[in-house]
């Protein structure tokens, strides 16, 4: 049976997925997690941390 993982941002996740939704989902979360991430950091020192919102973190599922 395959197994999945996400390489978000040229990094490869450890977490390892039975499904290619599962690991889907785990995928959207980090994108979530990432704008949310950016959103926070400009809000705390805006000079410092600039967030474009309508920039994309790169996502790949690959199997295993």
């Amino acid at each position: 049976m395959a197994k999945y993982k996400i390489i978000f941002n040229g990094e490869e996740q450890d977490e390892v997925f039975d499904t290619y939704d599962d690991a889907l989902d785990a995928a959207n979360d980090l994108v979530g997690a990432y704008h949310e991430g950016g959103e926070i950091l400009e809000l705390s020192n805006p000079g410092d941390y600039p967030y474009d919102p309508t920039v994309e973190p790169e996502y790949e599922i690959v199997e295993e």
